[in-house]
């Protein structure tokens, strides 16, 4: 044990003699794994800092699960259905008047309610209508809901920039609005708004608040008010609800749920990563080229540490022969040119960890404009440990790939040869 104590001690003494004595070849050699690994932290945490921007506003706009009569669907005729095996030829077909209704909606909600998979679940159902506020007018949208059921979902209180969801609750004809449309109205809270439908019904509302999600297709048309009131607004009774929003626990078991929903009710199910496909797939794709590009800067960083640990050994043929003459084997060789490599890596790995945190760190101070589009001051960075993990753990494990055929190489020295200048 001390024998092979005293021998790491003497390889660890070699390898820092040839490290120091080419130090120049040492530091570009540190700077390649500097610099791939602090790009690789630098694009990972912007990437993925974007995703989880994104994603959050996927969620914060859209319900896990979304239940609703798809209209558009298409259905058989009642010709097909009483001769399905025959030729059935119908000319000018009239499209069959449907409303956007869900049947007995009270009972699916109590139903979904008692699933314990669920968090909320809140009944919905929306118009489109016109705010007018003196000589302005609008076009919007006004969602009609139970407004603590939807806080379950999209947690609207902590996005309340004036007044309270409660104000809802305790004035029936009162409406919270996106502070877009407030804004291109100059509208403030405990102000009147008029609002009109399509079908010409005209109601005035007081506004009981004002919400921002920060995105701007949001603020700048929806507004919330009481389920009962939309519900007067388009003339409907009380049983009329066209949406069900759901939240379940595990939103990446949305999709299965949705299924089952969808299968036990008859009416569209869907789940937030089919609503959000197009949004998901750049994600996706973001993050490809960001650990492809991230993978390439650490090979190339490896290239460089096996041309150099090339170099050494080339330049160290008589000490290596030497040593064997001395009696190291050639695993002890191997290993005096491999924690030159490890060392290379390590040390660079962690410079790489400092200069990819000072760069993430610059990145998210950047002013970033979202416009009327997006509220985003700044842009999003993540800066999850989980990541430098991976990097220096990936930055050490290239290095150590490309030092181990130079290494290889060097325990294969013939001495003999060497030493008779062959």
């Amino acid at each position: 044990m001390r024998m092979n104590l005293n021998s790491y001690k003497l390889s660890f003494s070699i390898a820092w003699v040839h490290l120091v004595s080419k130090p120049k070849q040492t530091i570009i050699a540190m700077l390649g794994v500097t610099f791939g690994i602090g790009m690789f932290i630098a694009l990972v945490s912007l990437m993925t800092g974007l995703n989880d921007f994104t994603e959050e506003i996927t969620m914060t706009s859209s319900p896990d699960i979304h239940i609703y009569h798809d209209i558009t669907e298409k259905r058989s005729s009642i010709l097909e259905q009483l001769n399905p095996q025959g030729l059935n030829w119908v000319h000018h077909q009239k499209p069959k008047n449907e409303t956007l209704r869900l049947r007995n909606a009270s009972q699916l909600i109590d139903l979904i309610r008692k699933d314990d998979r669920m968090i909320g679940v809140a009944p919905t159902l929306s118009s489109q209508v016109f705010y007018n506020y003196g000589s302005v007018q609008l076009n919007g949208l006004i969602l009609g809901v139970e407004i603590l059921e939807e806080d379950k979902l999209f947690d609207l209180q902590s996005k309340m920039k004036e007044g309270r969801l409660e104000d809802l609750l305790s004035y029936h004809e009162g409406i919270i609005m996106g502070s877009g449309i407030a804004k291109k109205l100059n509208i403030k809270k405990g102000d009147r708004v008029v609002i009109t439908t399509p079908q010409g019904f005209t109601k005035t509302l007081k506004v009981v608040g004002i919400f921002q999600i920060g995105i701007g297709t949001v603020d700048n048309v929806r507004s919330y008010a009481n389920i009962s009131m939309v519900q007067t607004i388009l003339q409907q009774d009380q049983a009329y609800i066209t949406d069900i929003n759901i939240k379940v626990k595990d939103r990446h078991q949305a999709k299965e749920i949705a299924k089952e929903l969808q299968a036990k009710f008859i009416y569209k199910s869907e789940d937030w990563e089919t609503a959000n496909a197009t949004m998901l797939t750049g994600s996706n794709v973001r993050n490809i080229i960001t650990y492809a590009v991230s993978f390439t800067l650490l090979v190339v960083a490896g290239f460089g540490i096996y041309n150099i640990l090339n170099m050494t050994i080339y330049n160290k043929m008589k000490d290596i022969a030497i040593l064997k003459a001395m009696g190291f084997a050639g695993k002890d060789v191997r290993t005096i040119f491999m924690i030159q490599s490890l060392a290379i890596g390590l040390v660079g790995g962690l410079i790489g960890l400092l200069v990819g945190f000072i760069l993430s760190y610059m990145i998210a101070q950047v002013p970033f404009d979202g416009g009327d589009i997006i509220n985003l001051e700044h842009f999003p960075v993540n800066f999850k440990s989980k990541y430098y993990v991976i990097g220096i753990i990936f930055g050490v494990t290239t290095t150590a790939i490309a030092g181990y055929m130079p290494s290889r190489k060097a325990a294969r020295i013939d001495p003999i040869e060497i030493l008779r200048g062959q």
